[in-house]
């Protein structure tokens, strides 16, 4: 079913979570974590709501939350600096990336999105206007410049990247940034930079943020999630670093779509960053990761590249079958095999096939070694 911009009115995603829901299988296909957020984070929002944060908050957001995210961004290891006027307070991602776009594109504009991408990059282009130009990764998922400077033309307004990157757990360098920047710098081009996952970057590797860039920083919308710090998706608060003008352009649109974020959620965010430790979180999360890599050696997958970051991990399933598509494997593997996973291919505009699944293991460890203990004697 479609709608007429030519894209699923449902997607895939969430026809593996049903389908691993109806047949009662290990669901490691979404990247929703199912174990408990901080008890202290609890204890702020109900202290939210007996203080009366109920009415909107500013367009920006509310102060304390963005003084924090200042602190915040302050003291990491690749230290961020930033003013009030390039922080905004925006409902989730999702809504970032769009009403970047939306201050930015005009009719017929190009869009370049790197694939396998997230599935609500290419929609949100169109809806604004624009066109999305695909540039597929190798198989390796590494940036091949020259390939990726060949999509870049005239009429390319925007880039959108995504670090650590959902589906591949690839992160971008100092040096990419650089290597980006070269290829755009004699052309009004944007970036729109997804850095959702941050906190989750591994083995010894420190987050570097395109708004570390100092001319990429004139031209770059950052997103950030507060949902994936915490494990919070459902409070819907995200945070956009911007410069001072392009901050003016995106509060011009987000004035008349959502105007502000979840009020109790902003307080309870703000009094909980001041004291959170992002090394513990991007250590469980390790460990998790860890977790799955190990036991997944045992059984038929196979791992070509351990997940840089993010919590996902791609891996390769031709030892098992070489004659399903991706799609029909994943859907074997959740119905008869009761762990269900997602194929490379949704992460794609129009391929059909791939040699890889994407599992999460964003979940309780007993849930990981459950459903990998199940693939090892069943497979």
């Amino acid at each position: 079913m479609e709608n007429i911009y030519g894209f699923t009115h449902y997607s895939f995603f969430t026809d593996m979570a049903e389908l691993a829901s109806k047949h009662n299988s290990f669901d490691l296909s979404l990247g929703l974590p199912d174990f408990e957020i901080d008890d202290r984070l609890k204890q702020y929002l109900k202290e939210a709501a007996d203080l009366n944060n109920h009415n909107y908050e500013p367009l920006a957001g509310n102060p304390l939350l963005i003084e924090n995210i200042i602190q915040y961004n302050a003291k990491r290891k690749n230290s961020i600096q930033l003013n009030e006027n390039e922080v905004t307070i925006v409902p989730c991602a999702t809504f970032a990336l769009y009403t970047s776009l939306k201050s930015i594109l005009n009719q017929g504009d190009e869009v370049i999105v790197i694939q396998p991408s997230y599935y609500t990059y290419a929609p949100s282009i169109v809806l604004n206007g624009g066109v999305p130009v695909y540039y597929d990764l190798d198989n390796d998922f590494a940036i091949n410049w020259e390939k990726l400077q060949n999509c870049i033309s005239q009429k390319t307004k925007a880039i959108i990247v995504n670090s650590p990157q959902n589906p591949t757990g690839k992160i971008w360098s100092k040096a990419d940034w650089n290597q980006l920047y070269e290829l755009i710098k004699d052309q009004e081009i944007y970036l729109i930079s997804e850095e959702i996952y941050d906190t989750f970057c591994y083995d010894g590797i420190e987050h570097y943020s395109s708004f570390l860039h100092p001319e990429l920083k004139k031209r770059t919308f950052c997103i950030f999630s507060f949902g994936k710090m915490f494990h919070t998706t459902g409070w819907k608060v995200s945070y956009l670093l911007t410069p001072k003008e392009l901050t003016s352009k995106f509060r011009c649109h987000q004035q008349y779509i959502s105007y502000s974020a979840n009020a109790p959620a902003q307080y309870a965010l703000a009094k909980y960053l001041a004291i959170f430790n992002p090394s513990e979180t991007q250590q469980l999360m390790q460990n998790k990761r860890d977790i799955f890599n190990e036991l997944i050696k045992d059984t038929p997958f196979e791992v070509e590249q351990k997940a840089e970051g993010s919590i996902f991990q791609v891996v390769n399933f031709r030892k098992i079958s070489k004659t399903m598509t991706d799609v029909e494997f994943s859907k074997w593997l959740t119905i008869e095999k009761k762990v269900s996973c997602l194929p490379l291919s949704a992460f794609y505009n129009s391929r059909q096939n791939s040699d890889y699944v994407r599992f999460s293991f964003g979940k309780k460890d007993e849930v990981i070694i459950q459903a990998l203990e199940y693939l090892r004697k069943n497979l």
